[in-house]
C-alpha cells in the first residue's frame, strides 16, 4: 500500500500543478483531437485533462519505483 500511495499522491498533486498550467494557456473549447474540435463541455474537457496528467505523472513516479529497486530485490533474494 505504501508504494501505491509512494506513486499515486506526489503524481496527483503534479497532475493539478500541471492542468492549472495548461488550461491557463490552452481554453478548453478550441482544442482540437484528430483535426476534429473536441465537443465536450469545459467541465469534462477539464476533467479528461486531468485524469491524463495525472496518469502521465503516475508513470513517471512509477517508473522512478522501478529504477530505485535493489539487486536483491530484482533477484528475489530471500534473507
Amino acid at each position: 500500500m505504501l508504494k501505491v500511495i509512494q506513486v499515486l499522491w506526489p503524481s496527483f498533486l503534479v497532475a493539478g500543478v500541471a492542468e492549472v498550467i495548461f488550461f491557463t494557456v490552452i481554453n478548453p473549447q478550441e482544442l482540437y483531437l484528430f483535426g476534429a474540435p473536441v465537443h465536450f463541455s469545459g467541465v469534462a474537457t477539464y476533467s479528461i485533462g486531468f485524469f491524463a496528467f495525472w496518469l502521465v505523472c503516475a508513470a513517471s513516479s512509477l517508473s522512478t519505483l522501478f529504477f530505485q529497486r535493489t539487486s536483491g530485490e530484482i533477484n528475489r533474494m530471500e534473507a
